[in-house]
């Protein structure tokens, strides 16, 4: 038998809602329903499912007699109630008033993904801010709240550990904070992004944000920093193979080794004229280096590695500047940059630069080694 307090408070419960439901002075119902919601607060975890019903009917009956205020205070009580009338959470979230429905939205464990779905697509962006920072989050509803959302919705959810991304969401995300440093700040620190959002965020953030994206994670940028090498020669390798002007170069430059005409002479000539494919092959070649390496050092002005690997086979500055000057970056050579880099030619050693050589070839068996 039930404990005689207990079947008290319910029996005031129900006298209490039958006497809200029969006033019809709006003043005297507002004040009924601060009475009610009052003591179901106080009592909701005695109650069973048939009384928490009965509320639920009753006061979403009275909750469309109140103004927005009284909604509001309303909703903020029982947001955290684990088992709050149903149909009255549902009804609170999606009033327009944020005041109303952010308590519901952000704390309320009674609301289904798809509700959150429905109104993450169709409510205002304090909505969707007010959603997006719930203590857990599916990837239903983030994929809409990182589409959908303004720049402080697209922040805080990032922000939210207690949310998930879906593939979309990620793409979305990195999409995104390619012009809003912020959001790649908070991308960035997310540590289960996918491997490839983390390559292409890295890639397409600006000097400045990759500066912000070091700062914020050493290792972590280190890391990608490795995983954009590895992709590259991925992409440079794919390239390559699907090139019938480097197969044509490096037959041509393989027959001329094979006879013993590769010689600095043909090296000086072929950089001369610009002929990248076979310049690659030749000193690829005669330094006994990957494609991969020669290619990176030419189209990223790698000059102090270029040096190294000219002054390693025993050729002259007039080679290596030649070389030089194949780079992207050739048409701003001053006279001066170029005198500088002929007198770091002239000091290197020929032993310096074939174990430096050395250690270029040890470092790309060991990075292989690694991705295998």
């Amino acid at each position: 038998m039930e404990p005689q307090q207990t079947m008290s408070e319910r029996q005031s419960l129900i006298d209490t809602l039958e006497q809200a439901m029969a006033h019809k002075d709006i003043a005297i119902r507002a004040e009924l329903f601060r009475a009610v919601t009052k003591l179901f607060v106080s009592s909701a975890h005695k109650l069973s499912d048939e009384h928490v019903g009965l509320f639920d009917d009753v006061m979403g009956c009275m909750l469309k007699e109140i103004d927005q205020s009284a909604r509001a205070e309303f909703g903020g009580q029982i947001a955290d109630i684990p088992n709050a009338p149903p149909r009255l959470i549902d009804t609170l979230s999606r009033d327009d008033s944020i005041d109303v429905a952010g308590p519901i939205l952000s704390r309320s464990e009674q609301l289904d993904e798809a509700s959150l779905v429905e109104t993450a697509k169709t409510k205002s962006q304090e909505h969707l801010l007010a959603i997006s920072r719930r203590r857990s989050l599916g990837e239903a509803v983030t994929d809409v709240l990182v589409e959908r959302g303004d720049q402080r919705v697209a922040i805080s959810v990032v922000g939210n550990k207690g949310a998930k991304f879906s593939e979309f969401g990620f793409s979305k995300l990195v999409k995104r904070a390619q012009s809003d440093d912020d959001l790649a700040l908070g991308v960035f620190s997310r540590h289960e992004i996918p491997r490839q959002h983390l390559l292409n965020l890295f890639q397409s953030a600006s000097e400045s944000v990759r500066q912000k994206l070091e700062a914020a994670d050493p290792r972590k940028a280190d890391l990608i920093r490795d995983m954009v090498e590895q992709a590259s020669d991925q992409i440079q390798a794919k390239s390559r193979e699907g090139s019938a002007e480097f197969a044509v170069a490096r037959a041509l430059v393989e027959s001329l080794n094979k006879a013993g005409k590769l010689t600095e002479a043909q090296l000086c000539d072929f950089a001369r004229t610009g002929k990248f494919d076979e310049t690659v092959v030749t000193i690829s070649l005669i330094c006994d280096m990957p494609f991969g390496v020669i290619e990176r050092a030419i189209v990223n002005d790698s000059t102090d590695q270029l040096v190294v690997l000219v002054k390693s086979a025993g050729f002259s500055w007039d080679t290596a500047k030649t070389v030089l000057l194949m780079s992207s970056k050739a048409k701003s050579r001053s006279k001066t940059d170029l005198e500088h880099f002929r007198e770091s030619f002239a000091k290197l050693r020929p032993e310096t630069a074939k174990k430096a050589v050395q250690f270029y070839r040890f470092r790309e068996k060991s990075a292989n080694a690694q991705t295998h």
